[in-house]
């Protein structure tokens, strides 16, 4: 009965998704041939933000494998599922490709004739290395979440520790495979949208948040499609403290990386350097920042210190759809500024790209995601869940 009530959840929020993604779809491209340039910026910073939940998952995933632990009970499924996404992305990363010269300065081959620092990083900021590379990234990635699911499948049907030790090493170099395209990704993708300014921790900033956004969907998976049929509601409260506990850290590790990053650019006040910068704290776009501070920080930081909160599913769901949300807006405040950089303004691209990349991806992620058990009743994990909870 609850397999059939959790199917019939998932299929009908999944057409409902997939509506909503394909209306945005189409009302989003029309703004492809009126503003140009203002699409692309607005689908650009709306892939950076979906793909960031498929990439986080696929990594706490590895992590889950790597350190093993009952936290992951509830929340590696859907984050298994979300990296299954990961083809799609592949597909909708094309868009990009016909708007290059519309976002990227080193595209346009006049720019590079004006501009020195240009033609110095030609070499390397080009559209034929940047699609090569892009490529890579997503052979890797996807090379990466196709073994994570083959083996887990493997492990769900024959428990055995050979196939433990399979995704144990698989996870190690899925890692340190994922650090390195990560940094390189972020330095293309994001980046090269200013390409006078560099810093050496952002591709860390950026992999930091995409595994924050990742366990803050899981969370509000977790909190809608999980039914305490099979443990008591002990177990199920101590697993969300724990993803609470998992949810305040990476909050407070992306607050650090963040601010570090300010500082040291701040204390250099160096003209390249502060480039970047001098946009997102002026004028309009200030409001923006300071609203960033609060509910990507502040906010879930004073909340999750207390333990009620994170043993209340309703509290962390709460907190979790506002990380997300602020992460949304983090990825707008990371992309459009760069090539907005006079005021803070709104285009209708910017609400109906978000919709229209997050419609798809979430029926994607939802397809997968009810193919297999919620919960495995065979994973080692479940028996660590048991004793944890008594």
């Amino acid at each position: 009965m609850m397999s059939w009530v959790f199917s019939s959840l998932t299929r009908r929020i999944q057409k409902i998704a997939l509506l909503v993604g394909v209306a945005g779809f189409a009302i989003s491209f029309i703004g492809a041939y009126f503003q140009g340039q203002e699409f692309f910026l607005s689908y650009l910073f709306a892939y950076l933000f979906w793909i960031g939940i498929s990439l986080g998952g696929m990594v706490i995933v590895m992590i889950h494998h790597l350190t093993g632990g009952a936290w992951g009970v509830l929340i590696c499924r859907p984050l298994e599922a979300a990296a299954r996404a990961l083809p799609l992305m592949t597909v909708l990363f094309v868009p990009l490709i016909f708007g290059l010269s519309d976002l990227y300065a080193w595209a346009r081959p006049e720019m590079i004739a004006d501009e020195p620092l240009l033609g110095e990083k030609s070499s390397y900021l080009n559209i034929s290395s940047f699609l090569i590379r892009a490529a890579g990234y997503f052979v890797v990635w996807i090379g990466i979440a196709y073994w994570l699911h083959k083996w887990s499948i493997e492990q769900e049907r024959n428990p055995q520790p050979k196939v433990a030790i399979r995704l144990y090493r698989l996870s190690i170099g899925g890692i340190i495979l994922y650090s390195l395209s990560i940094t390189f990704a972020a330095t293309d993708w994001i980046m090269s949208l200013v390409p006078q300014w560099h810093s050496t921790v952002f591709g860390l900033l950026w992999g930091v948040g995409q595994m924050l956004s990742a366990l803050a969907f899981a969370i509000l998976m977790a909190a809608a499609f999980y039914r305490p049929c099979s443990l008591s509601k002990e177990i199920v409260f101590n697993r969300f403290h724990d993803l609470g506990n998992l949810l305040l850290m990476l909050v407070m590790l992306w607050a650090y990386l963040a601010f570090m990053q300010y500082l040291i650019i701040w204390s250099g006040n160096l003209p390249h350097e502060i480039s970047w910068y001098l946009p997102r704290v002026q004028g309009s776009w200030q409001e923006l920042t300071v609203m960033l501070i609060a509910f990507h920080f502040l906010v879930p930081l004073i909340v999750l210190l207390f333990r009620y909160a994170k043993r209340t599913i309703s509290i962390l769901g709460t907190i979790a759809m506002i990380v997300l949300l602020a992460h949304l807006i983090d990825s707008f405040w990371l992309v459009v500024p760069s090539l907005r950089t006079q005021e803070l303004q709104l285009y209708w691209t910017d609400f109906m790209a978000p919709l229209g990349i997050g419609g798809v991806w979430l029926a994607a992620v939802l397809w997968q995601f009810q193919k297999r058990p919620f919960i495995l009743v065979r994973d080692a994990n479940i028996k660590e869940t048991w004793r944890h909870g008594k």
